[in-house]
């Protein structure tokens, strides 16, 4: 009725053999996961700074860059080139939506250091969200 499997698995391997491809563990992949979402937030928070300069702005983009680092060994992330051209509630969604992305991967993998400052980051956006808009008076 059907034909035999002539061929090992590709998904399978024997007890004491090495497989051909590397493997990560699971604390690897969420170091890369949260280094990810980090370093996403902190492009998004240069380009935040661009917009609107603030000394919070440019403290959270250094403790950001500070853990992207810490995450990726040593390495120093890429800094997005701030613009002066945005919706800045947009970003501040994109932000606060990154930032809960990373508090969930760093609670998953118990870096307190990584889950403070996203919870924090969070609450910061939210608050922009919150407060109204500056009407010009220009005419």
């Amino acid at each position: 009725m059907y034909e035999p499997i002539r061929s090992k698995s590709v998904h399978r391997t024997m007890a004491g053999t090495t497989s051909d491809f590397p493997h990560r563990s699971r604390e690897e992949e969420l170091d890369i996961q949260l280094a990810g979402h980090l370093a996403a937030l902190l492009a998004v928070t240069d380009e935040l700074r661009g917009l609107t300069p603030s000394a919070d702005l440019e403290a959270s983009a250094e403790r950001l860059a500070e853990q992207v680092a810490r995450l990726c060994g040593g390495r120093a992330p890429l800094r997005a080139t701030a613009s002066t051209a945005g919706d800045r509630a947009a970003l501040h969604r994109r932000a606060h939506a990154l930032a809960g992305r990373a508090l969930v991967v760093a609670a998953s993998r118990a870096d307190t250091a990584a889950a403070i400052l996203a919870a924090e980051r969070m609450d910061a956006h939210a608050d922009a969200l919150s407060e109204p808009e500056e009407l010009s008076t220009t005419a």
